[in-house]
């Protein structure tokens, strides 16, 4: 029976793995990293409610057997780029390295399709250094998942994600599969085999989620 670590499940990919963790007897304990409390009630959940900028500084409590990072922003929700950063690629990268010192032998972590540490869009550039960098920590089994479009039932509006979700059901049949949008739970599903798993692949894309999640 393992531990769990999440980073992220106030979210909606992280609150719908934490629901199916609370039910998989292969899990014994459930740690959740996070700002805020979340809604769920378990005897497995252990929460520890930290400022996630600094959680270097929590390394004797972030012990377990796998990570699962879904922590992630939006432009409109933080349009300070340095802030938005400091989400999206600090606390990724502070959590492998927490994993690395103290032997975490998975680590499983919400990317972005489009993810380059070359690309001109800031979003793009800031995931594929977050991924670099996650991989220098040489986790023995890490897996970085680039979805395209996350859909699901959120607490927030979001208009531009509505607008893409619209066109990506009217135009489907034109989208390639590794494009087409993504729902929370295949990937929450997918990232829970990966730890019974033995699977080679380090980059999965929403095609693949979607395979293993079946």
């Amino acid at each position: 029976m393992k531990t769990a670590l999440i980073i992220g499940a106030t979210g909606l990919t992280g609150g719908i793995l934490l629901d199916k963790l609370i039910e998989d007897d292969s899990f014994k304990k459930i740690k959740l990293f996070s700002r805020s409390s979340v809604e769920q009630k378990s005897p497995k959940i252990e929460e520890h409610l930290i400022d996630m900028f600094k959680l270097d500084k929590y390394a004797d409590d972030f012990k377990g057997d796998v990570v699962f990072c879904c922590i992630g922003t939006t432009k409109s929700k933080t349009p300070d780029k340095e802030t938005y950063k400091k989400i999206d690629y600090g606390i990724p990268v502070k959590a492998a390295k927490l994993a690395q010192t103290n032997g975490i032998k998975t680590f499983i972590v919400i990317s972005a399709l489009g993810a380059d540490t070359n690309s001109s869009v800031f979003y793009n550039r800031t995931k594929g250094e977050m991924q670099r960098d996650v991989l220098k920590q040489n986790i023995e089994n890490t897996y970085i998942l680039q979805p395209s479009l996350i859909v699901g039932d959120r607490n927030e509006a979001r208009f531009g994600e509505n607008v893409a979700e619209f066109f990506m059901k009217t135009l489907g049949f034109l989208i390639p599969r590794k494009y087409k949008m993504i729902h929370a739970e295949t990937i929450a599903k997918a990232m829970i085999v990966l730890t019974k798993i033995d699977f080679s692949e380090i980059i999965i894309t929403s095609e693949t989620i979607k395979e293993i999640a079946e």
